[in-house]
């Protein structure tokens, strides 16, 4: 299979690539694209999301489109610069994807588009498959539109998957866990508010894997929630990551200390999302992490 990837030099994609076979990659700065990830790789190509769809060039000969693209959402306080620059790097950026893919000559069998478990908001206690039906807040409906234009691409015979990923981890930097560890090693980590909150999480290697089962399974049309099949809730969560670095974890953050440190972005942290991947699942896909200690142990041990 020969896959074009879209945000490839971000934390997943690396990880992605490997799993490929020399594929093309489209980048805003393909200097520093060659730097990272040029051995990996066949071409690379120049494309800006924001200003047009790709050279057609990029879609010669390719299979499979994995689009990993988008600015990220923990990277600042939300602003209405910053919300707008997170949902045009979504929305703007695969609708011109798409816009190229229609504009193929020969057209890739699949695309693959990222997602986001934002799409169902805070659920309580809720199982969330993906039949659930999205929320109204703001990164709910950024993923409701990424998707929208996504799926566009059905209209010109593509096959579309949605991966609806939730908090990633992984070691190195720009990883959802390289933010934790800090606090945590100072002996000052804890639960978020009372913890009681649901954390679907997944293993780097297994979210890479699952894009790869996603453009070769046939049967996967539309949403496919890209988490770990046991969530867990944020108190468990930070027992397990104390427990792996042999650090206490008593000292809850509270919800109007991270509103002022992080403002709207706060909500997300807070979000109880009991995330199912009941499609991955129903399809074969065998997770190599299916337990968080298991992946914590397996992402810390070379560190210990």
């Amino acid at each position: 299979m020969k896959a074009l990837v879209t945000g490839a030099t971000g934390f997943v994609g690396p990880r992605l690539l490997r799993l490929l076979d020399r594929p093309v990659v489209l980048s805003r700065d393909p200097d520093r694209a060659r730097h990272t990830i040029g051995h990996l790789v066949d071409r690379i190509i120049r494309w800006d999301p924001l200003q047009g769809p790709p050279p057609q060039e990029a879609f010669q000969g390719v299979d499979a489109v994995l689009h990993l693209a988008g600015e990220s959402v923990a990277a600042g306080r939300w602003t209405a610069a910053r919300k707008a620059m997170i949902r045009d790097s979504r929305v703007i950026g695969t609708r011109n994807l798409v816009q190229g893919i229609v504009q193929a000559a020969v057209k890739p069998r699949v695309l693959v588009s990222a997602s986001a478990v934002g799409y169902y908001g805070d659920r309580g206690e809720e199982e969330l498959t993906e039949a659930a039906s999205p929320a109204s807040d703001f990164l709910a409906q950024v993923c409701v539109e990424w998707e929208r234009e996504a799926l566009a691409a059905e209209r010109s015979g593509v096959r579309v998957a949605l991966a609806r990923t939730g908090i990633v981890l992984g070691s190195g930097s720009g990883g959802a866990l390289a933010k934790m560890l800090l606090p945590f090693k100072l002996g000052a980590g804890g639960p978020l508010g009372n913890g009681r909150q649901w954390m679907p999480w997944i293993h780097v290697a297994d979210l890479a894997r699952l894009y790869l089962h996603a453009a070769e399974t046939g049967s996967i049309v539309g949403a496919m929630n890209s988490v770990a099949p046991n969530p867990v809730r944020n108190s468990e969560f930070t027992k397990v990551l104390a427990r792996q670095l042999h650090r206490p974890a008593f000292m809850p953050a509270p919800y109007f200390g991270l509103r002022l440190a992080f403002g709207e972005f706060a909500q997300v942290l807070f979000a109880s999302q009991r995330v199912i991947p009941k499609v991955a699942l129903d399809t074969g896909f065998v997770f190599q992490y299916p337990e968080l200690a298991g992946a914590l142990r397996e992402i810390l041990a070379p560190a210990a």
